[in-house]
């Protein structure tokens, strides 16, 4: 059973800043390619971010130099850190492996707005 819990979405501002946390069990977490999604109404789920077991990350371009992607391989969380953020990077926020992705969580609502 693979469980994936997102936490620390909100409302801030444009040009604020928020951290996304994912907690991954189920799932051999330190050899996993995790990765960031997120989807905005009447969109396609997108990869924004992913990490490798080792620590080797990639960003969409949209949230290049905004977001940072990190793990913790002992304590088998995901985080986003983003940075300046704007109105269009409102969305619910997904974590999942990258490689064989698994069910979805339930996501963290991120709505950026004045």
């Amino acid at each position: 059973q693979v469980q994936l819990v997102e936490s620390g979405g909100g409302l801030v501002q444009p040009g604020g800043s928020l951290r996304l946390s994912c907690a991954a069990s189920g799932i051999i977490f330190s050899l996993s390619t995790m990765g960031w999604y997120r989807q905005a109404p009447g969109q396609q789920r997108e990869l924004v971010a992913g990490i490798t077991g080792s620590g080797t990350t990639n960003y969409a371009d949209s949230v290049k130099g905004r977001f940072t992607i990190s793990r913790d391989n002992a304590k088998n969380t995901v985080s986003l850190h983003m940075n300046n953020l704007n109105p269009e990077d409102t969305a619910v926020y997904y974590c999942n492996l990258v490689r064989r992705p698994s069910a979805w969580g339930r996501g963290t609502q991120v709505t950026v707005s004045s």
